[in-house]
């Protein structure tokens, strides 16, 4: 007999059901019988354990209600908490700590994570009776990998918190390290689980497994269009998949993980480089294959793994610089190693996330995106974006593409359809915002929406424009403001066209509008920032600090969200 088991229709709060559903796990696990034990009251039974997270699109939310689960089954009693909601106070009382967050754009706290992460890192009470252990969520590919766990890791070490287990550095491919970093952490803090109890492994079932992130759904491709006309210094293209049949499901806000190939040219090249013709037999996460196939669809051939270096030898022609990608560190080494060892050392090749730029209500059974393609030269050889140029010239010919749903509910639609929206997307940035568009006219939401866009060229890169318009004449889209870069001598940003807004687009967040960010990272969404902090003071007459404060309760009632990367 299994635990009974909270529904997510409940009427409990995520914390709550994560807290029902691991207590209930741990009476029974400990019971041996599948009968709840007589224990005493869980104030006395179980150990408290916060579980805070820090997550930009939902995947460390996931793995905190995760872990909270595995937690109840071991003697703690989780509480999970959201890190918009959480003090250095509360942490200092919290005792027993678990930490898990992501890092995003150049070493930054995610968007919920940084109020906590600033006032630790600047001052917060003594944290002496803290013991805590810090799980970072990363990718190996961004320079300040992991960044914002680091911090939190240091901070809470400097404030007097007892580290009981190290820091886990999760790389993209996730799952299996985490597992080990909760078994370790959780028995570090006084585990009272049941030796050999399976960490995270459902029961088996003789089902067909449902399609998602360890199966992903081989979805046909229906469009590969470009948006931009002739003359574009750009191509951005809109791509189709079909659902039908998966049981997938998705909300505006979500994003599609799609499983690319690697580009025929480059596989060339490695295996040139190699001195190998291909067809040698390595070990593979999908079995023995051939060395090309294994190269081209499941092995990430991009930034080169430490352990492809260490085989290379750090001191036998690998440049002091970091290799671009693996051709770069192949080309640089002196000696060559055997395909199967060559292969061993290499990653597994991640799945690629694009923002959902449809709505499932206006497209029942499929799902858009808006892709740019990346392509450039660097050291003298021609580059591309693995994925965004394996949508735009191979996958229509490839049949169909592995995909699953990333559920990101941290950016949504205001819930209540009359509240005003405001929307800043260039780019490819407007990709949710499209879904967002589609999904208040599907449901006819009275809420105004306000939309910034923009892009180098008007006659060029003016995505969507028909739909756009259309949605203007409807009266769906009550402000569309455009800045085209090059358009004129001098370059105007949508962070322009808000503070030349000022006065209505303050008047809009005093009606209670929610305010959404989608696109780069490292400097749009950062200009994006300083320019809303900039309307708040000279529209809403506040100070500086005021201003910081303002934008601080946007985030924390989530009216202020970003989806940017």
């Amino acid at each position: 007999m299994s635990a009974p088991f909270i529904p997510d229709n409940a009427p409990f709060s995520a914390e709550q059901r994560a807290w029902l559903n691991g207590f209930l796990a741990g009476m029974f696990s400990r019971s041996g019988t599948g009968i709840p034990a007589c224990a005493p009251s869980p104030a006395q039974a179980l150990t408290p354990l916060t579980i805070l997270w820090g997550s930009q699109t939902g995947t460390a939310e996931g793995l905190a209600k995760q872990a909270a689960k595995e937690a109840g089954k071991r003697g703690f009693a989780p509480t999970v908490m959201d890190m918009a909601a959480a003090t250095a106070e509360q942490i200092a009382a919290a005792g027993n700590v678990l930490v898990i967050t992501s890092t995003y754009g150049e070493g930054e706290p995610p968007d919920n994570a940084k109020a906590l992460h600033d006032a630790l890192l600047n001052g917060a009470p003594s944290l002496s009776g803290v013991r805590y252990s810090v799980c970072g969520l990363g990718d190996t590919n961004y320079t300040l990998f992991n960044q914002c766990a680091k911090n939190f890791d240091s901070a809470l070490a400097k404030h007097g918190g007892a580290r009981v287990h190290d820091r886990a550095d999760c790389d993209t491919d996730y799952e299996e390290p985490f597992t080990v970093w909760l078994d370790k952490s959780l028995a570090a803090f006084g585990s009272t689980s049941v030796v050999g109890a399976d960490l995270g492994q459902p029961a088996p079932s003789t089902e067909t497994p449902a399609f998602g992130k360890k199966n992903p759904f081989p979805s046909p491709l229906l469009t590969v269009r470009n948006l931009n006309a002739p003359g574009s210094a750009k191509e951005v293209n809109h791509v189709e998949f079909s659902l039908e049949g998966s049981g997938l499901v998705y909300e505006a806000g979500d994003a599609l993980a799609v499983i690319p190939q690697n580009c025929p040219d480059l596989v060339d090249a490695v295996l040139t480089a190699l001195g190998s013709d291909g067809e040698e037999a390595v070990t593979t996460p999908a079995g023995e294959l051939p060395l090309r196939l294994a190269l081209t669809a499941h092995f990430d051939l991009g930034k080169p793994a430490k352990a492809l270096l260490d085989l290379l030898g750090s001191g036998t022609g690998i440049p002091a610089c970091a290799p671009h990608d693996v051709l770069d560190a192949l080309n640089a080494a002196t000696a060559k190693p055997a395909p199967a060892a060559f292969a061993a050392a290499l990653r597994k090749i991640a799945p690629r996330l694009y923002s959902i730029s449809s709505s499932p209500k206006a497209h029942p059974g499929q799902v858009h995106l808006t892709v740019g393609a990346v392509r450039y030269d660097l050291l003298g050889r021609s580059r591309k974006g693995v994925c965004s140029t394996f949508l735009a010239e191979r996958a229509m010919a490839s049949g169909t593409v592995g995909v699953f749903v990333h559920s990101n509910k941290a950016f949504r639609p205001p819930s209540d359809p009359s509240v005003p929206m405001i929307m800043v997307g260039p780019g490819t940035g407007i990709a949710p915002f499209r879904a967002f568009l589609q999904e208040r006219a599907a449901t006819q939401a009275t809420g105004k929406n306000w939309l910034f866009f923009g892009d180098q060229k008007a006659t060029t890169d003016f995505l969507y424009r028909e739909e756009l318009e259309a949605l203007q004449t409807a009266g769906q889209l009550a402000r569309l403001d455009l800045a085209f870069s090059r358009d004129q001598v001098e370059k105007i940003y949508v962070q322009n066209r808000m503070t030349e807004a000022a006065a209505e687009l303050w008047s809009w967040l005093e009606q209670g509008a929610h305010f959404y960010v989608c696109g780069d990272a490292s400097r749009m969404a950062k200009d994006v920032d300083a320019a809303l902090h900039k309307v708040i003071e000279t529209a809403g007459g506040k100070s500086p600090e005021e201003a910081i404060a303002y934008v601080q309760a946007l985030r924390t009632a989530k009216r202020y969200q970003r989806d940017v990367y």
